[in-house]
């Protein structure tokens, strides 16, 4: 799951294609901080307190000091993001293990430490877990994404290069977790292919952007209406025909949560409705387009 990570992005651009300065290893070019797999006890005691600040202290589902010891000695992914104190600013844990006769390694979390976010820490990590798992021949990685959080589209789809390849209800059930209240645990389901070319040109800084002019003609699934600085949808269209359709959602789910609980529930129900629809249609998700304060997926059908 990765519901706590956040990124900057290149909000407003219409270019398809951007590069970023001082590209290739983001730490590089953000500040000053150290990605390296954990350690001490100390690291991994501090990783365990980054998911109960993430996803609230009784988070049933963290993963304790044992097990992450566990993962990492058998070839998992366990690593941080360090300031030159020696505090952990976030982390990715990621488990490997063999499907269709090939290893394939599942990203479980990704979390940065609120006031370190918008430096690009959760990039950073993800590149590195990159690095690791090509080292050892893995060049598949999934991991699931709430639809509703357009910062985690913009990095997953748009600066990582992965891929929607499922919708799934209730992923994870009823979670306890404070960061999924509300809207309970809808999840796109994304597949990062580490050696292909989409990825190779996304670690070297080249991302492909499409902006709000490259998709003027493109219908939305949904009309955007408004009460106050909030979003809202209308009821969505299931029936359109074209080739691409865009499904909005809001620029931040979080503020639409603190502000109007049952908005938020409103954008649950009509992304749900629309993503079944047309993702069972055979659309898929390619990309996520910014707006300003809301944003919109990207739903092209091959072959139309």
């Amino acid at each position: 799951m990765t519901p706590a990570d956040h990124a900057d992005g290149d909000a407003g651009r219409t270019d398809r294609t951007d590069r970023v300065p001082d590209s290739g290893d983001p730490s590089t070019a953000i500040g000053p901080f150290e990605i390296r797999p954990l350690e001490s006890h100390a690291d991994f005691e501090a990783c365990v307190r980054l998911q109960e600040v993430t996803w609230g202290a009784g988070f049933s589902e963290r993963v304790p000091v044992t097990i992450l010891k566990s993962i990492q000695k058998l070839g998992g992914v366990v690593s941080g993001a360090f300031d030159p104190s020696g505090r952990m600013l976030g982390f990715v844990f990621g488990i490997t293990g063999w499907h269709d006769e090939s290893p394939h390694h599942w990203s479980d979390m990704l979390a940065v430490a609120p006031e370190a976010r918008d430096r690009r820490i959760g990039e950073a990590l993800k590149w590195h877990q990159r690095k690791l798992l090509l080292e050892r021949n893995i060049k598949h990685v999934e991991w699931t994404f709430e639809p509703l959080e357009a910062r985690n589209a913009w990095l997953n789809l748009v600066r990582l290069g992965a891929t929607v390849v499922r919708y799934v209800r209730d992923y994870y059930g009823d979670s306890d977790a404070t960061l999924h209240a509300v809207l309970g645990t809808d999840r796109f389901v994304v597949d990062w292919r580490l050696d292909s070319e989409r990825v190779r040109r996304c670690s070297e800084g080249l991302y492909d952007i499409v902006g709000p002019k490259d998709v003027e003609h493109v219908p939305l699934i949904a009309a955007i209406g408004s009460t106050g600085d909030l979003a809202v949808p209308g009821e969505p269209r299931t029936d359109l025909d074209a080739s691409r359709v865009q499904l909005p959602i809001p620029a931040s789910i979080q503020h639409v949560k603190a502000g109007d609980p049952d908005l938020a529930k409103e954008w649950r129900r009509v992304t749900r409705k629309a993503l079944e629809a047309y993702m069972d249609r055979g659309y898929g998700v390619t990309t996520l387009v910014r707006y300003g304060r809301w944003s919109a997926y990207l739903l092209e059908r091959p072959g139309k």
